[in-house]
């Protein structure tokens, strides 16, 4: 699979994303930002890489061997994972264990993956929590986070 096909799947995911986030709504509105603002987001920087992937100049002909193929498997099995128990495990728990398999994926150690996940689990719930006021699962820390 060369560069430029990989980033046209990703456009296609990201256009498939938003198109499901765009009528994400609470029920009762009182969240600033509202439920649809996170897959947007995320679908809009999926585009972004995506694009940037095809439109790049220089040499697209790199094709991913059957390794890479394996990684990339492991890495979408692990945002699959993510999605089934982020509400069970809570943002921050599933966010950090997510965050393993993709970290390695692109090349950092175990250790490294797990110490960023936990940090980026903990700023961007942080941040939705605490600025943007957005409701997030806290699962098997709802003790620390005040149990919702």
């Amino acid at each position: 699979m060369s560069d430029r096909l990989l980033g046209a799947v990703c456009v296609v995911l990201a256009a498939g994303m938003a198109w499901a986030g765009k009528d994400y709504a609470a029920p009762i509105s009182y969240e600033p930002v509202g439920p649809r603002a996170f897959p947007l987001l995320l679908s809009g920087l999926l585009a972004a890489g995506g694009a940037w992937l095809v439109l790049r100049p220089g040499p697209h002909a790199s094709g991913l061997g059957l390794a890479s193929m394996k990684t990339l498997g492991q890495a979408a099995a692990a945002v699959l994972a993510y999605a089934l128990l982020f509400e069970t495990l809570g943002f921050t728990v599933a966010t950090a264990l997510m965050a393993v398999p993709v970290g390695m994926a692109f090349g950092g150690r175990w250790t490294q993956a797990l110490a960023g996940g936990v940090g980026l689990g903990l700023m961007l719930y942080l941040m939705f929590d605490k600025l943007l006021d957005v409701v997030l699962p806290t699962g098997v820390l709802s003790f620390l986070f005040g149990g919702r």
